[in-house]
């Protein structure tokens, strides 16, 4: 739960900053939005969550 809410609040702030720089429009923004969130009611969306998963258990379990 606290990675997929980090991981929604990063994209969220990326997102505004692409906005506001003009890097991506508003429009395109909506479909963006729109395609995540009816790509999460699909039954790809546990593939989806076990692969952001591993990527942050590989990523957390690096040793610097």
């Amino acid at each position: 739960m606290a990675i997929s809410l980090s991981v929604v609040l990063l994209l969220a702030i990326i997102l505004v900053v692409m906005i506001r720089s003009n890097n991506i429009k508003a429009g395109p923004a909506i479909v963006a939005v729109l395609f995540g969130f009816f790509l999460a009611s699909t039954g790809m969306a546990p593939s989806i969550h076990r692969f952001l998963d591993s990527i942050a258990r590989t990523i957390s379990g690096i040793n610097i």
